[in-house]
């Protein structure tokens, strides 16, 4: 499983004192409010950065972090991705998943015949879809709904799927 989990991506710098524009990569964006640090990937070095102020314009969370007062100390890292420890990570409800901890992940159909692997969810207004990659049937979209997913066992990497007519 996954240790750190994407919670946003800066996107831009906001005013000259050193706030960032962040794209929220997490369902709930009011989770901004709560968050006393997050986890920068520089590409280089994972910088822990202790969260100043929130506020919110539009879809993006602005982010002010402590020791960071001007526009040129954060304009650098415009495109990287803040992240959450798993300790800090917002509490799933049943049949709830992080979605980092499900790709990759081993998909059967009813008949526990092996179908393919995870590759991505497209997350939907109505649903979110899996990307499916199957060597027989190529990229497959299975929507994520309880008449499909029949189970999601993220300890051992596996999904049990029913496939509905029409989807191959």
């Amino acid at each position: 499983m996954e240790q750190l989990l994407q919670v946003g991506i800066i996107s831009s710098t906001h005013g000259v004192r050193g706030e960032v524009k962040v794209f929220p990569t997490t369902d709930d964006i009011n989770r901004f409010k709560k968050l006393k640090q997050v986890i920068l990937d520089t590409g280089r070095e994972k910088m822990v950065l202790e969260v100043q102020g929130v506020k919110f314009f539009k879809q993006f969370a602005i982010l002010k972090f402590k020791g960071i007062d001007n526009i040129n100390d954060i304009e650098k890292y415009k495109g990287k991705s803040l992240f959450v420890d798993r300790e800090h990570a917002v509490k799933l409800k049943k049949n709830e998943y992080f979605i980092a901890d499900m790709i990759g992940m081993n998909v059967y159909t009813e008949e526990d015949e092996f179908f393919g692997v995870l590759k991505d969810v497209i997350e939907t207004g109505a649903n979110d879809v899996y990307v499916i990659s199957s060597e027989k049937h190529g990229e497959v979209l299975v929507p994520a709904i309880r008449q499909c997913i029949l189970n999601v066992d993220i300890e051992k990497s596996k999904m049990v799927i029913h496939l509905l007519e029409g989807l191959v």
